[in-house]
């Protein structure tokens, strides 16, 4: 049984060059490969700006550059795995160039969609709720995102549809043509964002790749300080991203130190192991799967950090200048660590993380759904993510939470706000409440089995019948009145929406 496990850690249909660094370390091969691309990706990230700059080389020359490079890192890691990730780009393309544009956004949704979905199942069949030690499912997650948003941007442009005053779409600015094939290959498989993303705006990496992305934003900003009263600039401002890049590398060496010294030494599936199930005190299994829970985030906080540092060292991810007149390079970035450690509400933890697709999913679903928009979006951000029973269990207890969570954010906030002292006290009571919540909603998605997911769930089951009778009582009184003040007011409800991405 020891050797399977150890067959399945290191077996890959990636490359094996690495496999000896991946037995000192004890990390699966596929970790120590996904790892060192995005070192090497960020090393080329900024050759790619200074030596094949707009000014040094054409855009046609960086398309390919970037594209042959994305798929090289693809095969790399992946091996044979990476023809599912071609093949859907490819037939997405077709679509978008055949396809009749009133229809695009469907057909292409439901091919990308569909594709990835087959490829969740034949993971949960072939390798029963284990972790692949090859997994392409992520690469192929962000390609969908990035298939489905140009289809519905292309739809939105091409045919000038204006949508409701509740729909706030990526950016104000839409393709009114369609693309080239390495303008998408570009912006699907670029190296940058091949492996870990974030989903970015298709107009923004063209606007990079031909030199316009940092003047445009700049732009941006100077007539916004013209209609503020200011002058702009008299000069053009430093906006190199080396203090950004360096700042975001300390973060990851951060995390990276954190998950080899505590993530490892708190197991997710120790909050199910039975000994620890049958013979641990109740507060034990509750302070174990708090901490457990905050051990986990890390391993995420450095993908993404990473992958923001690796955009921004190519020089895109600007977003323009803060208030305080310093280049701000957060644009494409996936996740605000310190608002998401500091929550004080179940919404302004979500917000916070893993907010690309957020903006994916509110730009493609909730916007555009005529009814039942909270939900549909759970739906989708499930599918998304795969067809392990553990996510479904997580996307739909969240849909009662984060109405009852807003229903007592409306009904008792403003009771705290009279001083200081009332509004630290409120904060640091919702602190925790939030911590908890979060416990109990995630710990499926990380479990991902039924089996485990159930034994976990005995663990909060009396505390959950404690609060849900009042908190529902609430909600419904809070929903009910909600819908009078809606129709009274015209209310937009995009400003309520939140996700779990």
């Amino acid at each position: 049984m020891g050797e399977r496990a150890e067959d399945l850690l290191f077996k890959t249909t990636g490359s094996k060059w690495l496999l000896p660094v991946g037995r000192l370390l004890g990390l699966p091969i596929d970790q120590v490969n996904f790892m060192s691309c995005q070192l090497f990706a960020l090393a080329a990230a900024f050759w790619f700006r200074l030596y094949l700059s707009p000014g040094h080389a054409s855009p046609l020359v960086r398309h390919t550059f970037a594209t042959l490079l994305g798929i090289g890192i693809l095969i790399f890691c992946f091996g044979w795995y990476s023809a599912h990730i071609l093949a859907v780009v490819v037939a997405s393309y077709f679509i978008i160039v055949k396809g009749d544009i009133n229809n695009v956004h469907r057909y292409t949704m439901v091919t990308a969609m569909g594709y990835l979905t087959a490829c969740h199942v034949s993971r949960v069949f072939i390798y029963n709720y284990g972790i692949l030690s090859t997994d392409f499912s992520g690469p192929l997650m962000i390609v969908t995102q990035k298939i489905t948003t140009l289809a519905f941007q292309l739809h939105d442009g091409e045919t000038n549809e204006c949508l409701s005053a509740r729909c706030s779409l990526i950016t104000p600015v839409l393709p009114r043509a369609r693309p080239s094939l390495i303008e998408y290959l570009s912006y699907n498989l670029n190296f940058l964002s091949v492996l870990v993303g974030p989903c970015s705006n298709y107009k923004d990496h063209i606007d990079f790749i031909e030199g316009r992305h940092i003047s445009q934003r700049l732009k941006q900003h100077a007539a916004a300080a013209a209609r503020n009263g200011h002058n702009g600039y008299d000069r053009t401002p430093d906006v190199s991203p080396l203090k950004a890049v360096c700042r975001k590398l300390v973060v990851c060496c951060c995390c990276l130190l954190f998950f080899f010294v505590v993530t490892r030494s708190l197991p997710i599936t120790f909050n199910v192991n039975p000994d620890f199930v049958s013979h641990a005190p109740f507060l034990s299994r509750l302070t174990y799967a708090f901490f457990s829970i905050q051990a986990a985030r890390p391993k995420f906080y450095f993908a993404w950090t990473l992958a923001d540092a690796v955009n921004n060292a190519a020089g895109f991810g600007f977003r323009g200048m803060d208030g305080s007149g310093k280049p701000c390079w957060d644009l494409i970035s996936n996740v605000n660590i310190i608002g998401i450690e500091t929550a004080t509400s179940f919404k302004t933890f979500i917000d916070n993380w893993n907010i690309q697709t957020g903006v994916w999913l509110k730009a493609v679903c909730y916007d555009r759904a005529p009814r039942h928009r909270l939900a549909l979006t759970f739906i989708l951000s499930a599918l998304w993510h795969g067809v392990y029973p553990g996510y479904y269990f997580t996307f739909i207890t969240a849909i009662p939470i984060t109405m009852a969570a807003r229903a007592l954010r409306r009904s008792i906030r403003h009771h705290f706000l009279g001083s200081r002292g009332l509004k630290l006290g409120y904060d640091v009571v919702t602190w925790m409440a939030t911590q908890l919540t979060i416990c109990y909603t995630v710990m499926p998605f990380l479990l991902l089995s039924v089996d485990h997911t159930i034994t976990y769930y005995s663990l909060l089951l009396l505390l959950l019948c404690s609060l849900l009778i009042p908190v529902s009582l609430t909600c419904i009184q809070s929903s009910l009145r909600d819908r009078r003040k809606v129709s009274s007011e015209n209310t937009l409800p995009s400003e309520n929406f939140i996700y779990f991405p």
